[in-house]
C-alpha cells in the first residue's frame, strides 16, 4: 500500500509542479514549495478521508433505513459512524505523510485527541448543524447533504490540524 501511495504521490507532485510552475514559469522558494506540497498531501488525505466517510455514511444510512431504525435522525447517526472511523484514518495518514513530525516533536496521544476535537467540532457539531440546514431548510437529499459540508469543513480542518493538532513543540 505504501509503495502505491508513494508512486501516486510522486506522479501528482510532478504533474502539479509542471502545471503550476513550468507551464506558467513561476519561481518560488523551497520553503513555499514544501508548504504547497504539504497542503496538497493534506488534500489527498482529506479526499480519501471524505470518500471513506461517505461510504460509511451511506452504508450506515441504508442499513438504518432498511431496519426502519430512528428514521427521523438516521442521517445524523450515520454521520457519527462515518466520523468516528474516518478520523482515525485521517490521523494515521496525516501523522505518517503530511505533518511527518518525530515522536519527540509531537505527543501522538495529544495529537490524536486534538484531531478528534478539531474534527469533532467540524465533523459533528458544524456538519450536524449544516446537515439540518441542508436537509430540513433547503430540502437537499440526505445522501447529498454531506458533500456540501466539505466546502466548509476541509479548509477549517487543515488550519486546525496544521497549527494546533500537529504543531511541533
Amino acid at each position: 500500500m505504501e509503495k502505491i501511495i508513494s508512486a501516486v504521490w510522486k506522479l501528482c507532485r510532478t504533474i502539479f509542479h509542471w502545471l503550476v510552475f513550468d507551464l506558467f514559469h513561476l519561481k518560488i522558494s523551497e520553503e513555499h514549495w514544501k508548504s504547497i506540497l504539504q497542503f496538497v498531501k493534506f488534500g489527498m488525505v482529506g479526499l480519501s478521508n471524505s470518500v471513506l466517510y461517505y461510504i460509511l455514511y451511506v452504508i450506515t444510512l441504508l442499513v438504518m433505513q432498511k431496519m426502519n431504525f430512528l428514521v427521523q435522525i438516521d442521517y445524523l447517526l450515520a454521520q457519527f459512524v462515518g466520523f468516528a472511523i474516518s478520523v482515525l484514518w485521517s490521523f494515521y495518514w496525516n501523522r505518517k505523510y503530511v505533518f511527518q513530525a518525530q515522536p519527540e516533536q509531537i505527543s501522538w496521544p495529544k495529537a490524536l485527541l486534538k484531531s478528534y476535537i478539531s474534527y469533532g467540532f467540524t465533523g459533528i457539531i458544524l456538519n450536524s448543524i449544516l446537515a439540518v440546514l441542508w436537509v430540513q431548510v433547503f430540502g437537499i437529499p440526505k445522501l447529498i447533504a454531506p458533500v456540501f459540508n466539505l466546502l466548509v469543513s476541509v479548509p477549517l480542518n487543515y488550519i486546525l490540524n496544521k497549527f494546533w493538532a500537529f504543531r511541533k513543540k
